[in-house]
């Protein structure tokens, strides 16, 4: 044993040597490996060159290194809105909520009251994201998202209908790419809602692969306002168009083709982004499509030969052909707040209500959230609440800080529509019966039947997981990656060659160090990584875990893509596995984030817990099932002992932390406020959110009163009295003189207030008219 291992050092040192050799090691190795590599390894599309470009790399890239920096980390300093943006979220936002009754909006005026168009149009709602010298707002990301996230905790049109807005589109494009006369005539139209915008990309025939688009113009003159101009000729066809029905100013991408060279020689010039003004000759729109009862203004828009001049084209006639550039490179900023956004607020509401409902909801005498079963449920609500709150705050903070996080913005679309529709479905399962019929008074219902509309749009979820995230952020994280691709792709194979030896040889190294790291991490349980920053001790031992199994992941990536290369984008789940190590390390790390941000509360300690824990088994998950599934076994066996020599160790959060987690949702107090901030309460006490806050309240008022009630009722004293029954007991014990008058009118409030928040509604038998569908009664249960 000693003899072979002598010969391995002797072999290892005899390799440096030879490596430190340039002319052997390029003449006898790179070049062989880098002829190996060209053919590996497919040519980049235009399109997908674009792709990769568009974003910028942040903390993704400290994960994918295998050595996350969390000194880095932690000095990005804490989100937080202004004075302004605070004030605009506590008054002008609650008091837009207050205009809008969702079941209303739903059963009888299908789209939002005009009274609420209005004020959204005179408060600064539609130009959120524009710079105040344009008229706008100005306001940063994080009060973005924190508008949306709000809105959506009352309305799903209202919160959409604020969203698009100031989300990709005309706004966006404009703000980056628009010619200065385009943006001193639009952008303050668009600020003071004079300006309905919309943005049509999708077409039937080209949904995900939008880079399909069979949409075009073609560059030709025509007359406008008199007199002849160059211009181009459009045809198109667009659905799922959100606000096309009643925009003013139509956004439109569109294939660009220059047959008779007007424009240069360059026959198809590519995808081309222009402005339309609605009632532009041959624009059609007005149709709607209806989204699962969404009733937010969604619809198709078309147009046949529809002459456009140049100036309409984004940033003018200089960016024809850089559409696809424009949009990838705005996606990323603004797929990183909406859809994240309002699926947080869905989640906070469902959180808030769920929780309380629990509390207030008796069965065998006892509130439901005093079982087991359901405390199992209210832990995953809140830990994935948490986890997804912290991941949504990190990522428009990136944005705020200049950052195009398009991996990040992926990350986050994919998996916070994910876990919050996780949440959503749990919370249905807790309130049952209340749950499934529709009503005024059911708080719950048009979330979850509107859920697959997030999961849908800007990216369909199953795209996004299994070709984007580490398709992606393979590439553009990746420290070595892009730059041998880029060396591989030189026209001249010499100077190519010169480039690719350097940067190969020095992920050699990088994917040795992290193997190393790796195996090393894994075998000592992660207590030799050293922490350079001071964090909160109850987290130490998560940063440490998260530092193994960052370099598990880098070192799995790397043997994945050096053995299947080009052929991984075939290999959709395991793609899709790594993207959910990545992703996972990334949550579990702005969970961390967020503990610190928020002063290390203590009560908080158990959420962060539980989520770091959850994101961890699920890393480990991954990895497991990559290497379970991967079609090299001798890599597989190597890369398991390197990653996990002593099996899989990560399990989820117990159940104690789980009990303890489901304890915080059902009482009011400063950790509950910091899990679920920003939900709308209406001042309307009959407002079904509004009575289970109420209701919340009564039950702990009267807890006292209600231990007493329950011993008087085993004393016997009541045998035979028919009163005597869940429903009557308050009475039947005052009668009695087992409570005193201020007790019963505790029970008496407590009781009233959760006959309402557990009522179900019905309806005339004929439901065929608007006056039917409003004729809403509660009836408790």
């Amino acid at each position: 044993m000693n003899l072979l291992l002598l010969l391995l050092l002797l072999l290892a040192v005899a390799a440096g040597v030879l490596l430190k050799h340039d002319a052997w090691r390029q003449t006898y190795l790179t070049t062989r490996i880098y002829r190996i590599f060209r053919r590996l390894m497919p040519p980049l599309s235009e399109t997908e060159r674009e792709a990769l470009d568009a974003g910028t790399v942040w903390w993704e890239g400290e994960l994918f290194s295998g050595k996350p920096a969390w000194k880095k980390l932690q000095q990005q300093g804490r989100p937080a809105l202004s004075g302004e943006e605070q004030e605009f979220l506590d008054n002008d936002v609650a008091a837009l909520c207050e205009l809008v009754d969702d079941w209303e909006v739903t059963t009888q005026h299908f789209e939002l009251p005009p009274q609420a168009w209005q004020y959204m149009k005179d408060n600064g709602f539609l130009g959120l994201i524009i710079p105040r010298e344009y008229e706008g707002k100005g306001f940063s990301a994080l009060a973005h998202s924190e508008v949306v996230r709000k809105l959506s905790t009352r309305s799903s049109a209202l919160a959409v209908s604020v969203m698009v807005p100031n989300s990709l589109g005309p706004a966006e494009l404009l703000l980056h790419y628009g010619t200065e006369a385009q943006k001193q005539y639009y952008l303050p139209r668009l600020a003071r809602g004079e300006e309905i915008p919309a943005f049509a990309l999708t077409s039937p025939w080209a949904g995900s692969d939008a880079a399909s688009i069979p949409d075009y113009g073609v560059v030709c003159t025509g007359i406008w306002q008199g007199r002849e101009v160059l211009g181009m000729r459009v045809t198109w066809d667009k659905r799922y168009i959100t606000l096309a029905p009643v925009c003013t100013l139509l956004g439109l991408a569109f294939r660009l083709y220059d047959p008779d060279g007007l424009l240069g020689s360059k026959p198809d010039i590519g995808i081309t982004c222009a402005l339309v003004p609605a009632d532009h000759p041959g624009v059609v729109i007005g149709r709607r499509h209806l989204p699962l009862d969404a009733m937010f203004l969604n619809g198709p828009t078309s147009g046949r030969d529809v002459f456009i001049p140049m100036d309409f084209v984004i940033g003018g006639a200089d960016m024809v052909g850089q559409g696809w550039r424009m949009l990838m490179e705005s996606l990323a900023a603004g797929r990183s707040i909406s859809l994240p956004a309002s699926f947080c607020g869905m989640a906070a509401l469902t959180a808030r209500t769920v929780g309380a409902y629990c509390r207030v909801r008796q069965q065998f005498n006892a509130p439901l959230a005093r079982f087991e079963g359901v405390q199992e449920v209210l832990s995953r609500i809140g830990g994935n609440l948490y986890a997804m709150d912290a991941a949504r705050a990190l990522t428009v903070h990136a944005v705020d800080i200049g950052e195009k996080p398009s991996v990040l913005s992926a990350i986050v679309k994919y998996h916070l529509t994910e876990r919050g529709r996780s949440i959503v479905n749990d919370g249905m399962d807790l309130i049952g019966g209340k749950g499934i019929c529709l009503g005024p008074s059911n708080f719950l219902a048009r979330a979850y039947q509107q859920l697959p509309i997030g999961i849908t749009v800007e990216g369909a979820n199953i795209l996004t997981r299994s070709l984007i995230i580490f398709g992606q952020g393979a590439i553009r994280c990746h420290p070595y990656l892009l730059s041998e691709m880029q060396a591989a792709q030189d026209p001249d194979q010499k100077s190519g060659m010169l480039a690719f030896d350097k940067i190969f040889w020095a992920h050699v190294r990088h994917t040795a160090s992290n193997a190393w790291r790796a195996f090393g991490h894994a075998l000592t349980g992660s207590m030799l990584v050293r922490l350079e920053t001071n964090v909160a001790p109850s987290m130490r031992p998560h940063y440490r875990q998260l530092t193994r199994y960052s370099a598990a992941f880098a070192v799995t990536a790397d043997l994945v893509l050096l053995t299947l290369g080009g052929s991984l984008k075939f290999r959709e789940q395991i793609s899709a596995r790594l993207g959910d190590a990545l992703s996972q390390l990334y949550i579990a790390s702005a969970v961390l984030k967020r503990f610190e941000d928020e002063g290390r509360q203590p009560e908080d300690a158990n959420l962060a817990h539980w989520a770091v824990q959850d994101a961890l088994h699920r890393v480990e998950q991954a990895l497991d099932g990559v290497l379970r599934n991967f079609p090299n076994r001798a890599i597989a066996i190597v890369l398991r002992i390197i990653t996990m020599p002593l099996g899989r160790l990560v399990s989820p959060p117990s159940d104690e932390l789980s009990q303890r987690i489901a304890q915080l949702l059902t009482r009011p107090g400063p950790t509950r406020e910091r899990l679920v901030p920003n939900c709308h309460i209406s001042t309307r006490e009959d407002d079904p959110v509004a009575t289970l806050e109420l209701a919340l309240q009564s039950a702990l008022a009267a807890e006292a009163a209600e231990r007493k009630l329950h011993k008087f009722a085993k004393s016997g004293k009541l045998h035979g009295n028919p009163a005597a029954n869940v429903r009557d007991m308050a009475d039947a014990v005052f009668a009695a003189g087992g409570l005193t008058a201020e007790e019963y009118e505790l029970l008496i409030r407590r009781n009233t207030l959760r006959d309402r928040a557990i009522a179900v509604d019905d309806f005339p038998r004929d439901l065929s008219t608007l006056q039917a569908r409003a004729a809403a009664h509660r009836h408790p249960a």
